[in-house]
């Protein structure tokens, strides 16, 4: 039974304004997220396109979300992709940046398309009015801009701007902050609340929601304050200081925040919430916090909305079997010889697609950093008897 068709018991051109980087104390303000209907900010948008992947007979859908690239970034180049095929299990797509702004370069970094050694296949493509047009590993690419049925059309909003570690002291350090959303274009929404609560980390539900740029400005002002405590105690212990970089690096902190469709058709929706963080050390941290909500009724869908209690063995079993297909680890060679783990344990960072769920192993949880954040897709027929299901009204 597909999932766009069934859902989970106990489920209770563009006009644009944004902010850019700047090294000010105080944050503007855009008073966008109170309007009716949200528009993007400036160079940002999401779309869905539909084409055949050249050699193949399979059409893909391509969910693309492309935000401004900062000249300062340095893990995000300003776009993300996710797309599959009709079995409904999803690959993910980074970006390199381009000069053109109409034109985005992506390539396939899920495991099954790619390994820790090399990236998988380029995606060099231009925005053409409703086309993209290009190449797929140097093969000419169409895709053309659809709107699946049960899709919701959506906006991206993006925020970035940068603070100073001392400020009035010449070379002083600074943190650089983004932070990117996307919002139903409807506006102010049951599901756009949900989303906003999700994107400050809500651990109860129901919880009195700011407009974005409110929710923008006061994260940025808490940053602030914590980073130039940490900066004012680390100044006296730093390494690395020379005439150029008399702070050394250390206290160049980064902090980015990014919202991200992983699936987006059938009533489902399904996001991935990104974070990066830099505070000083050998390299930065992220992870990708994934949520999936039912668009009729703009709820989040739960672990527990998801699956029957009691089947974690089961479940464990057949994460086995998906990370091994993911990974191309062989029956007979042990888990822990690839992984950290002798069994794969059952995480709740999860999201569901038309074909099945996937479930997300950030760096460090089951495998190291250099292996990266793991996604395990389960298809749907494997998983149906543990789901709670009910026919869509």
């Amino acid at each position: 039974m597909p999932l766009g068709l069934s859902l989970l018991a106990a489920c209770h051109s563009d006009t644009k304004t944004t902010q850019t980087a700047t090294t000010s104390d105080t944050p503007p303000v855009a008073a966008d997220a109170a309007s009716p209907a949200l528009t993007d900010s400036p160079g940002a948008y999401y779309r869905q396109y539909r084409g055949l992947l050249p050699g193949t007979a399979d059409t893909i859908t391509l969910n693309l979300t492309v935000a401004p690239r900062r000249s300062d970034d340095t893990e995000l180049a300003g776009a993300f992709g996710s797309y599959h095929g009709a079995d409904g299990h999803p690959y993910e797509l980074a970006s390199k940046p381009t000069p053109a702004p109409d034109s985005v370069l992506l390539f396939d970094v899920s495991p099954e398309k790619a390994d820790n050694q090399r990236e998988g296949a380029n995606w060099r493509l231009r925005r053409q009015g409703t086309e993209l047009t290009g190449t797929y590993n140097g093969q000419p690419l169409q895709l053309r801009e659809v709107q699946p049925d049960g899709s919701l059309p959506l906006v991206v909003r993006y925020y970035a701007d940068s603070i100073v570690a001392f400020p009035g002291v010449a070379k002083s350090p600074a943190a650089h902050l983004s932070l990117q959303v996307l919002l139903p274009k409807a506006g102010s929404t049951p599901l756009a609340e949900n989303i906003m609560r999700d994107l400050r980390g809500d651990t109860l539900p129901n919880l009195a929601v700011s407009q974005f740029p409110q929710f923008w400005a006061k994260q940025r002002a808490d940053y602030q304050k914590s980073y130039r405590a940490d900066a004012e105690e680390g100044r006296k212990s730093l390494r690395g200081a020379s005439d150029d970089l008399p702070f050394g690096y250390g206290l160049n902190y980064e902090d980015q925040q990014s919202t991200y469709v992983l699936w987006n058709q059938g009533s489902l929706l399904s996001l991935g919430f990104y974070g990066y963080s830099f505070t000083g050390g050998a390299h930065g941290n992220y992870g990708t916090l994934a949520a999936t909500y039912d668009t009729r009724t703009g709820q989040r869908l739960r672990f527990a909305d998801i699956f029957r209690p009691n089947f974690e063995a089961q479940l464990s079993k057949l994460l086995d079997a998906a990370v091994r297909r993911t990974l191309r680890i062989p029956t007979t060679q042990p888990l822990e010889e690839t992984l950290f783990v002798k069994t794969m344990p059952v995480t709740h960072n999860v999201y569901l697609t038309g074909g099945g769920a996937v479930f997300i192993y950030t760096p460090y949880e089951i495998a190291s950093y250099a292996q990266g954040e793991i996604p395990v897709f389960v298809p749907m027929a494997e998983l149906q008897p543990l789901l709670k299901l009910q026919p869509a009204s």
